[in-house]
């Protein structure tokens, strides 16, 4: 289902607000997904964390400033699905990066993150994953 223009609106506005915070939305990104899926850890065990997490936040930053056009970054985003399976990366494991991206967005923006930018995050999370697993399906 497509994003409507209020969801695209809300997760534009929040993340906003989390780009002057990045590098620590990074951390506490990480610092989550480890903690939640231990599985993860041995995927970035020779990744300079805080290169990994600037590339992160760019990547999430392009995939936000193209959410009126999603099919312009499609091909980049199933690249990154093929990518992320020679990386290790299995199926199940976007749950836990998608859990770990909401739970850092609560973190970040406090009350700023309500019901609705949840929701309109999740969409958009669900959208993007989607396609990065149908590529990596494909691979």
């Amino acid at each position: 289902m497509p994003l409507t223009d209020h969801q695209k609106a809300l997760v534009r506005s929040t993340w906003a607000q989390v780009l002057p915070i990045s590098d620590e939305a990074a951390r506490l990104f990480y610092g989550r997904l480890f903690e939640i899926d231990p599985s993860t850890r041995p995927l970035f065990a020779s990744a300079n964390m805080p290169e990994q997490g600037k590339k992160l936040m760019q990547t999430i930053d392009v995939a936000v400033a193209s959410l009126d056009d999603l099919d312009r970054i499609r091909p980049a985003v199933e690249d990154l699905g093929r990518r992320h399976v020679d990386y290790g990366v299995a199926e199940e494991h976007y749950a836990t990066v998608g859990a770990a991206l909401l739970w850092t967005l609560d973190r970040g923006l406090g009350d700023g993150f309500t019901p609705e930018a949840e929701a309109a995050w999740t969409e958009t999370y669900g959208i993007l994953s989607g396609i990065m697993k149908e590529a990596s399906a494909r691979a």
